[in-house]
């Protein structure tokens, strides 16, 4: 079949085509040569490449903290109905002594059998407020995922209203098995 060239208001209307087509699925594709066809003159075809097998059964599967909740206790989280287990405050710490009360507190809460620790941080401020306001809020999910008890945490939460709304979280702890 004999190929022509498109004109340029083709080739615009292709481009605008073109723009608009996203993949749905991409497939990774390996050049792999087949016997009896043209791989003798160097031309390779395309083979789908089988996706990578999932977990075995019975092996764990490490989650991200944030992850691991059902949905009823996703709701009563929502609503404020759970009543924390223990409750830190950070207010008035620097960082690093935050930082220590946090991982002093899991330490307590996950020794003590605890399933929900209120953790107070205080609500960050706007940007033009004061310069330094807000750093505890804004280290803490990393103070979390960092820590040696990242593996007992089962999701971190904004905390209910009643219990501090913006200026708290819940972590949820996983039970001892």
């Amino acid at each position: 079949m004999a190929r022509h060239r498109l004109s340029a208001e083709e080739e615009a209307l292709w481009a605008r085509v073109a723009a608009t087509v996203h993949a749905y699925r991409p497939v990774a594709v390996a050049a792999v040569p087949i016997e009896g066809t043209k791989a003798e003159a160097g031309v390779a075809l395309a083979k789908p490449l089988r996706p990578a097998p999932g977990p075995r059964r019975g092996t764990e599967r490490t989650k991200a903290p944030g992850d691991t909740l059902d949905g009823g206790w996703d709701r009563r989280l929502r609503q404020g109905v759970v009543a924390p287990d223990r409750t830190i405050d950070l207010h008035g710490h620097t960082l690093a002594t935050a930082h220590a009360a946090l991982d002093h507190a899991l330490e307590q809460a996950i020794a003590d059998d605890a399933r929900l620790v209120l953790v107070i941080t205080g609500r960050a401020r706007p940007q033009d407020a004061q310069p330094r306001r807000g750093l505890i809020r804004a280290a803490i999910g990393d103070w979390l995922a960092a820590s040696p008890y990242a593996g007992r945490i089962a999701a971190i939460r904004n905390a209910h209203p009643r219990h501090g709304g913006g200026g708290a979280l819940y972590v949820v702890l996983r039970r001892r098995r």
